[in-house]
This record gives structure tokens, C-alpha cells and sequence, in this order.
């Protein structure tokens, strides 16, 4: 979540719950973003101009009209709707975005076929179900968020075929990302002792979050967002897809956005370190040698880019006696994977990587960036800015005008 106030950003903050997998997980969301609004200072929140959010692409929630949740929500790597994804194919093509078992798209299939589930008013991402708590205007997205819903983003619309499977009227209304959609909702403004005339904006996806901070302008620069999971995002002059690869490009005005995430990161680190733990054993690695180790570090079976199977094994053997060998080839397969992201887009036809700007907790890591760089033989740099909630602030203060416009050109 980010917030603006009205002359600069003076408040951000982000709510991760990644790893929270229940039935109350909506209510966890809804009860956390009112309480970060209502720790804010009183004189801040009393200046805050706009808000926007981010969260996670492909996170599906079943609502009523009133947006209560009829189904615990789908989080963006559950890959149950493998039959749904076939469907999607067998209408939309192989390549086609949606066509993932991990896709909104098919998640919203899986999600009306449940006997259980009565007839969903909406069917929202993360960010466009809190945005609507805050706005009190229901059914709305953004082009971020809504394509792997299906949504065209060259045509802007939804497609013709998309109605073969499922209600249209049950998707979501969908803008540009920063689009005005209305001033807050006036029971909220007053729950939260916000102005009422603050405007609240659509939001984006949590990656394109970092990569509007990280403040990266032209093609060929690109933004890893090192995580939970490892996310990549390349600024290009052309668009790729590739359902089979787990690849896909999002809107970014007159440029796109093309990348792909990966189940790999700091989620497997977590299952054998800890802070200490990592950043001591990293200090014994050699960032220049080969740990001679081939691991694809998944933390559990099921990857979804550079490839996309939902049945791959992780492999972490043979397993070394020493620790920071052990390390070493994590953060080695983890940096062989980054860099078979990025040869992968190139591969399809996205503009030449030439630089790489790193994004969350994983960049604060030296000799992971090291390693890195070796890997990906292009300038590897931090982020000045590390949290994606800074870049949801940016979208929050200046909306649209952050994209490259055809209008711009």
C-alpha cells in the first residue's frame, strides 16, 4: 500500500502477507490496510491527497455485491486450475498469457465451477478488491493487474472468446494504472480521518511497484525484484509472450514491460537461514568461483517461469558438508536462473538487456550481487529506493504521467 500527501511522498509502507494461507486471509488484508492508514500521524493523514495500491498479480478473489469474499482467495502461485488452463488454451491459444494454471484467469474458472461458491457479483485481484474498499466504487482494475485475467491491453478491452468462459459483466472495469477513479468513500474518509476529497487511483501489481521505484527509464534496463520470489522486469521496445515460458509484457504507455516470475528466491533461503545466518556465511563465499553445484532452487515442486511447469521438482542435492557451500549454490542457481529469465526474453524478442537494478531484500546482499553480475555480464546496481510500496506512493502522487505516453513520444 502507498499513500501520497499533497505536495510529496511522505508515507509508504507494504503489507506482505505471501506466506498467510487461509480462510481469513481476505479479512487479515481488509483489517491491516485500515490499520496502516490509521497509524499514520493525525497531521499526515489529514494532508493525503491520493492513495493507490499495490498487490499481487493473479491473487483472485470470488465477491458478492457488497465485496464480501465467497471463497478464501486463489494467492498468485496456486496452480490447482491445471484443467481450467486447458480450456483457456484450447480457446485462446498455447502462447496466450492467461493460459496458466497460475493465471487470474483461470483461477476465476476453478473459482465458479465450486458448487459451493454461490454466483460471484465480482471477480477481483488483491489490489483491486482494497482499492474498492477505499473508493467505494466496486469493479474496477487496471491494466496491470487485469491481464492475466485475460484482458487485451492492445485493444483495450476484453476479448470476444473470453465470454465463451465466463460472465463478462463479472469482470472488472479496467484503466490505465494512476487513472482517477474517484474521491475516497465518505463513511471511510470519516472511519479513517482522511480529507474527503482525497482521490483514490488505480493501483498495479506489486513488481511493477518496485520497478516504479527503482525509477528505471529506458529500454533495456531492467528491475529484479529479489524476494519471496524473483521477479523480473524489462523496459522493451517490443512486447513478448510466451505461455509456454511463463513470459508476459505489461502496458507501460508507448514502451512495455516484459519479464516473468519465477517461484525461486528468498523462499528456499528462509527453509535453511536465517538474517544472521545468510549474511555470515556469505562473507566465506567466493563470489568469483563456480560452486560446481546445479541447483534449481524451488521451495517446493512447481515453477512458473523461465519455464512453466507446474510439476517441477526442486533440486537441492548433492548436499555439501560446509554451510556457506551449501549457500553458495543457492545463491548461484538462483543467479542462473535470473539470467535464463533474461536470455529468455531476448530469446523472443525483447530489447537487449544492458543493465539490471535490483529491488527488494536480497539486494542488500554483496556477494549474491556478485554473483550475480557474473552471471548476467551487464552492471548489476541497487535500487535507491527498495520498497514497491514507494513506487505505489509515485503512482498515488503523479499518476499516469509516470508512463511513457504515445502522446509523450
Amino acid at each position: 500500500m502507498a499513500l501520497a500527501p499533497t505536495e510529496e511522498i511522505e508515507a509508504a509502507e507494504r503489507i506482505d502477507f505471501h506466506q498467510v494461507h487461509d480462510e481469513y486471509l481476505a479479512t487479515i488484508w481488509k483489517e491491516s490496510l485500515f490499520e496502516v492508514i490509521a497509524k499514520l500521524p493525525q497531521g499526515l493523514r489529514k494532508r493525503l491527497s491520493s492513495i493507490a495500491l499495490d498487490g499481487t498479480s493473479a491473487s483472485v478473489l470470488a465477491c458478492d455485491a457488497a465485496l464480501e469474499p465467497l471463497h478464501a482467495p486463489l494467492l498468485y502461485n496456486d496452480s490447482r486450475a491445471s484443467v481450467e488452463a486447458e480450456r483457456i488454451r484450447a480457446i485462446a491459444g498455447p502462447e496466450h498469457t492467461a493460459a496458466s494454471a497460475s493465471s487470474g484467469l483461470a483461477k476465476v474458472l476453478w473459482l465458479q465451477a465450486q458448487p459451493t461458491i454461490p454466483a460471484p457479483r465480482f471477480f477481483l485481484n488483491q489490489a483491486d478488491w482494497l482499492t474498492a474498499l477505499l473508493s467505494g466504487r466496486p469493479g474496477r482494475s487496471d491494466y496491470h493487474n487485469a491481464l492475466k485475467l485475460g484482458f487485451d491491453v492492445e485493444a483495450r478491452r476484453w476479448p470476444a472468446w473470453l465470454g465463451q468462459l465466463t460472465r463478462l459483466d463479472r469482470l472488472p472495469q479496467v484503466v490505465a494504472p494512476g487513472s482517477d477513479i474517484g474521491p475516497i468513500d465518505r463513511a471511510q474518509a470519516n472511519r479513517l480521518g482522511i480529507p474527503h476529497d482525497c482521490l483514490i487511483r488505480a493501483g498495479t501489481t506489486d513488481s511493477i511497484a518496485a520497478f516504479l521505484a527503482a525509477g528505471v527509464n529506458r529500454p533495456g534496463e531492467a528491475v529484479t525484484s529479489l524476494g519471496t520470489t524473483l521477479v523480473l522486469k524489462l523496459l522493451s521496445e517490443q512486447r513478448v509472450e510466451s505461455a509456454r515460458y511463463g513470459v508476459y509484457s505489461h502496458w507501460f504507455g508507448r514502451y512495455w514491460l516484459a519479464g516473468g516470475a519465477s517461484n525461486a528466491g528468498g523462499a528456499v533461503l528462509r527453509q535453511f537461514f536465517d538474517d544472521a545466518e545468510l549474511a555470515t556465511l556469505s562473507t566465506e563465499i567466493d563470489p568469483q568461483a563456480d560452486s560446481g553445484l546445479d541447483y534449481y532452487p524451488l521451495p517446493r515442486p512447481g515453477e512458473r517461469f523461465p519455464v512453466n511447469d507446474p510439476a517441477l521438482s526442486p533440486r537441492l542435492e548433492p548436499r555439501p558438508k560446509s554451510q556457506h557451500q551449501f549457500l553458495h549454490g543457492l545463491l548461484e542457481g538462483l543467479a542462473r536462473i535470473e539470467a535464463q529469465g533474461y536470455a529468455r526474453l531476448a530469446e523472443l524478442g525483447a530489447t537487449p538487456l544492458t543493465g539490471v537494478v535490483s529491488a527488494g531484500g536480497g539486494a542488500r546482499n554483496t556477494t549474491y550481487n556478485q554473483i550475480r553480475q557474473r552471471r548476467l555480464k551487464v552492471p548489476v546496481t541497487a535500487a535507491p529506493q527498495q520498497e514497491a510500496a514507494f513506487g505505489s506512493a509515485r503512482l498515488a502522487l503523479h499518476g499516469t504521467r509516470l508512463f511513457h505516453l504515445q502522446s509523450q513520444a
